[in-house]
């Protein structure tokens, strides 16, 4: 998968190398999460019985590799910062793929003007609400007041990736990122 492949390489050159046997552990889950990032123990929890199809797992195991990049590279105070986790799940939901437009229609969620932006808003706000015990209010604020920079923080995709195609070439530019800065 072209967003997992860079993820890793990202958080590789960030000097966080991910390891299979280590970092990822599949479980039953309650209720119906798929996933989830335990910053304990920088370890990403797949969520077995609540996974069905291979693009809902590549899905998770994207958005849930933004959230260990972003531990990584911002030293997100995931536990006393509500907005460095809302700016976290924005991202996540920005560049997974969660909103993509195949995957709101199949949620019956759709419409032209803002749409990518409401989704990612609402997704941020249910992530929240799913891993906190904080107010609707409270996380509502939270995405509120980062949203805009969040939202436009496309590392390390350098573009918001809408399909795989689009994953594939921000692959290849993250892999020449070398090669252009050598040029200058």
């Amino acid at each position: 998968d072209p967003y997992a492949r860079l993820l890793l390489e990202a958080l590789k050159q960030s000097g966080c190398t991910v390891f299979n046997d280590r970092h990822f552990s599949c479980e039953n889950c309650d209720g119906c999460v798929s996933g989830g990032f335990d910053a304990a123990t920088s370890q990403i929890v797949l969520c077995q019985n609540n996974i069905r199809q291979q693009s809902h797992m590549n899905r998770v195991v994207t958005h849930e590799l933004i959230h260990a990049f972003d531990h990584c590279r911002a030293h997100v105070d995931w536990f006393k910062n509500v907005k460095h986790l809302a700016c976290s799940e924005i991202r996540a939901a920005n560049l997974s793929g969660d909103c993509t437009l195949m995957n709101e229609i199949a949620r019956f969620k759709f419409g032209l003007k803002g749409h990518h932006q409401t989704c990612v808003r609402d997704r941020a706000i249910r992530s929240i609400l799913a891993v906190r015990k904080v107010s609707k209010e409270t996380a509502e604020k939270a995405v509120d007041e980062v949203f805009d920079a969040c939202f436009n923080d496309l590392e390390p995709f350098g573009r918001i990736p809408h399909s795989k195609a689009d994953a594939k070439r921000a692959y290849r530019d993250f892999q020449n990122r070398d090669r252009y800065y050598a040029n200058l």
